[in-house]
């Protein structure tokens, strides 16, 4: 079903209640920068520690693949009844709500004691990071739009980029030395940095406008099934969903095991922290620049140019240290920072969408693409324990790309007659 133009930009614009022109959306932003950073601190902070944890619980790969998958997993349980709970609590509340269970979530990491009580830790986190991945989309398409609308998803999407940099970037080089090689104590202390955004979030809020209560349309449990049942039946919101699935197997597979995968080609554990910040560092400036060129007119051609580079970059992944696997992590990085972003702006600017479900649409999208989200580090542990390496993993992701490329045909059928009137107006 293709969208009118008309329409689209009536569901993007012109149910955005609030003006977007007041200073204070900036404000708000950064407070929701700073827990997205707490955010991709913490899902990240368990990828440079892989070997101690390993080693202090006594479990495989295979194993530690399915701790790292656990946060997702209840992702998918959860993402779409915390889409409803936000829209109706409002989004000052629930990112609050969020901050705490995620701090609680490296605290009861770094008092495992075992594999059993490691996942519950690590799982802890998806209940509270899907408020965090609903609610920045939804207070952007709330208080900013136009092309201000992607630069706003560009900038707090630096926010989890600089968390994986800090992660991978201090903690074997500085934290882990400081610490006396103690894992739990540096989990403790990026629990607390958690908590610091969450207590920030609080005061930079505290004159946000209130945007919960369910005043936007049905209320109650039956129409809320109705919104999700509407929006499951829009063919673009199927394909996207769809290509969300693979966008995320694709990044949290290479999230969760880009350090083993260096460290396991030769390098040290503190080189191959550095080496992978790479890839993240590449996303920072990715997300600074690519979604606010994301016009509707240019995203198909955005979105196959970052699939391509995300393909050359899991082939890339095979050579050793050097000008080529320098290129390949800087192509995986530009691609996993902006193939999300593109997608939930195509999401929000479907017909009838908008800020006005914002918090359903984005809670099919997140439970939908945790499903990737699980899959992806799993897949990979399951696969380096059966090969003995981490080749014929690459090589699946590769394949995954060739899936995404036939979504996007897809999605080019449903979006093209739609796209390019609007860009008359949007590219002027």
């Amino acid at each position: 079903m293709a969208q009118d133009p008309m329409t689209a930009k009536t569901a993007a614009a012109g149910d955005d209640a609030l003006p977007s022109s007041g200073p204070y959306r900036w404000v708000l932003l950064a407070g929701v920068w700073l827990l997205y950073y707490g955010f991709g601190l913490t899902t990240v902070s368990m990828a440079p520690l892989v070997q101690p944890i390993r080693q202090d619980l006594g479990i495989g790969d295979g194993a530690m693949g399915s701790v790292l998958g656990a946060w997702p997993l209840v992702y998918i349980v959860v993402a779409i009844p915390c889409g409803a709970f936000l829209d109706r609590v409002g989004t000052r509340r629930a990112l609050l709500l969020a901050a705490g269970v995620i701090a609680a979530s490296c605290a009861c990491r770094a008092a495992a004691q075992g594999y059993v009580s490691m996942v519950l830790a690590v799982a802890l986190f998806g209940l509270g990071g899907p408020l965090i991945s609903i609610g920045a989309p939804k207070l952007v398409a709330r208080h900013f739009t136009g092309s201000d609308r992607g630069f706003a998803m560009g900038i707090y999407l630096t926010g989890p980029a600089l968390g994986g940099i800090t992660a991978l970037s201090l903690t074997n080089a500085v934290l882990m030395p400081l610490f006396d090689g103690n894992w739990r104590a540096v989990l403790l202390l990026y629990g607390a940095a958690v908590l610091g955004a969450g207590l920030c979030w609080l005061l930079l809020s505290a004159r946000m406008p209130a945007d919960g209560g369910g005043g936007h349309g049905e209320a109650g449990l039956r129409g809320q099934a109705r919104t999700f049942a509407d929006l499951l039946r829009r063919p673009i919101v199927q394909t996207v969903l769809a290509m969300s699935v693979c966008t995320f197997f694709l990044n949290h597979s290479l999230n969760n095991w880009l350090v083993e995968i260096l460290r396991r080609s030769g390098m040290t554990a503190d080189v191959a922290g550095y080496w992978a910040a790479l890839p993240v560092l590449c996303g920072v400036l990715g997300a600074l620049t690519i979604p606010r060129l994301a016009l509707p007119h240019r995203r198909l051609a955005m979105l196959l140019a970052l699939i391509l580079a995300a393909a050359a970059a899991t082939m890339l992944l095979h050579l050793p240290a050097g000008p080529g696997l320098a290129t390949g992590l800087m192509l995986q990085g530009i691609a996993r920072s902006s193939m999300m972003t593109i997608l939930m702006l195509v999401l929000l600017e479907a017909e009838g969408i908008g800020s006005r479900h914002a918090g359903s649409a984005g809670g099919l999208f997140f439970s939908a693409a945790e499903i990737g989200g699980v899959l992806g580090p799993v897949t990979l542990g399951l696969t380096a324990d059966l090969t003995g390496g981490f080749d014929a993993g690459l090589w699946l992701l590769t394949a995954l790309c060739g899936c995404l490329l036939a979504l996007l045909w897809r999605l080019s059928l449903l979006l093209r007659p739609a796209a390019l009137p609007v860009s008359d107006t949007d590219g002027a």
